[in-house]
């Protein structure tokens, strides 16, 4: 069955990557550039045909993107992760190999190596997925960072933060609505209570382990991580700052796409002429998640004094979850070519919150209970509300 799934999801990159290809040639014919270094985005009128299947084929990549962004951590959920530094080490590495082959179908655009950063800030943020999971659940800690990464990433591109050029909106009213209900979402989803149970399954031991020690150094706590050891309160204060953290480091990583293409048309700057295809820093940007993620997973190494915790289990999990991922991204630059980043930004961060809510809602059995559901549900309309003002606020 797993296997059935990643030959699926093989074909689906094949697909995906082939098409961008022939998107790429027509990507300059469909924007241009107004001296200010910001893209504009196509207007959709009735009158002509082809802005509006534009407009289709940007929300449909987007939605791809959210569907995938919200359920790259299921794969993991029920399987022994322990601190989680090998898992985001294998997603990462798989989010590497899938950027090779994107690189290779895409034939090799010029390699940018200030779009790594991007990856570096993202792999930093990940580092703490794991825990925050733990703490507070998937859905509602994935809700809780997609909050955080939606403020930071619409102010960044809606108000031209950073050195980005600022992106404008045919109605900002609707734009500014629709932001603000996708993060009043995230705040009603802070009040949902969900229900979090340590797993207990037969991968409790290390893949690793030093024959040298006696069989009680590894007990039954073994594949706890220190998030397991602290108290309620506590643990969940810590889950919900690092989920905050994690968004905030998510939102970062698409900036220095963003400045490269901003500063494309400066004659003095060092990013002139450019690409203004997204697609054409992935791999640069996964280039950077996997060198940035290796060495935290060194550190951790030498920090286990070179006897890291190790889980047989979570190695396809863990490689599934980062081609999620991958594809994921792929999507949203995709459409980050069609619509603004101010439009993509919200949708994103709010639908794949939502996404991973109702896997842990209706899957997992994170939230129980009749205030709980309610408080879901409002929370659930409220972002599904914001994501299609905020899909509109350019038409």
């Amino acid at each position: 069955m797993l296997r059935a799934k990643f030959l699926l999801l093989l074909l689906f990159v094949a697909a995906l990557l082939i098409a961008s290809c022939h998107i790429a040639e027509g990507a300059e014919d469909g924007y241009k550039n107004d001296g200010t270094g910001e893209m504009e985005s196509f207007n959709i009128t009735c009158n002509s045909s082809r802005p509006i299947s534009h407009f289709v084929y940007g929300i449909t990549a987007n939605m791809a993107a959210v569907f995938l962004y919200g359920s790259n951590f299921v794969p993991v959920k029920r399987v022994e992760t322990g601190d989680g530094m090998f898992f985001q080490w294998v997603t990462c590495a798989a989010i590497w190999v899938v950027s090779m082959f994107g690189d290779l179908m895409l034939q090799s655009p010029k390699f940018c190596p200030f779009a790594m950063l991007g990856g570096v800030l993202w792999a930093t943020g990940n580092v703490g997925v794991v825990p925050f999971v733990k703490a507070i659940g998937l859905g509602v800690g994935i809700l809780i960072s997609g909050s955080s990464h939606l403020l930071m990433g619409w102010a960044s591109s809606r108000f031209g933060w950073f050195g980005i050029a600022a992106q404008n909106v045919s109605r900002p009213i609707l734009n500014y609505c629709g932001a603000g209900l996708c993060l009043l979402s995230g705040l009603i989803f802070f009040f949902v209570k969900a229900d979090v149970k340590l797993l207990h399954s037969s991968e409790t031991i290390p893949l690793l382990i030093d024959r040298r020690t006696n069989s009680g150094s590894y007990g039954q706590n073994s594949s706890e991580s220190w998030i397991d050891t602290i108290g309620p309160k506590s643990k969940r204060f810590i889950g919900f700052l690092l989920a905050v953290v994690a968004g905030l480091m998510y939102a970062s990583s698409i900036i220095p796409v963003l400045y490269i293409k901003s500063h494309s048309v400066h004659h003095d700057s060092m990013f002139y002429e450019a690409s203004v295809y997204d697609l054409d820093y992935v791999h640069a940007h996964c280039c950077g998640i996997f060198i940035a993620s290796t060495v935290y997973f060194a550190i951790y190494c030498a920090a286990m004094n070179t006897k890291p915790k190790l889980y047989s289990r979570a190695v396809l999990p863990g490689l599934l979850s980062g081609l999620m991922w991958a594809i994921g991204t792929y999507c949203w630059f995709l459409a980050n070519n069609y619509l603004n980043s101010v439009i993509t930004f919200p949708i994103v961060t709010a639908g794949y919150g939502l996404v991973a809510a109702l896997w842990g809602c209706l899957v997992f059995k994170e939230i129980k209970g009749l205030a709980n559901c309610l408080i879901f549900s409002l929370a659930s309309c409220v972002v599904l509300t914001g994501s299609v003002l905020t899909a509109i606020s350019n038409l």
